[in-house]
């Protein structure tokens, strides 16, 4: 199997992580800054968890770039990967 299927099947799988953690974002109740206030805790956790998720993308992306080849061991260590980042 070539890398890049598996490649495109983790950018797939880290987009539609990513898009799960943005639906926990609620709008807030008002248009000035006092009304973000209550909100920031989710928010700064929604950061956390971005750039969390950002770094494993980011290191995954430089990894298949080395791999010369995807055999079965290469795939279920990815799998784990994206069951516990998920």
């Amino acid at each position: 199997m070539g890398k890049g299927r598996v490649e495109a099947f983790t950018d797939g799988v880290v987009a539609i992580i990513i898009t799960i953690m943005v639906l926990e974002l609620k709008v807030p109740h008002g248009e000035d800054f006092s009304a973000l206030l209550p909100l920031w805790p989710v928010f700064f956790s929604y950061v956390l968890s971005f750039i969390n998720v950002g770094i494993y993308w980011n290191n995954l992306h430089n990894m298949f770039h080395t791999v010369q080849r995807v055999d079965g061991r290469v795939l279920w260590a990815n799998m784990n990967l994206l069951f516990w980042l998920s």
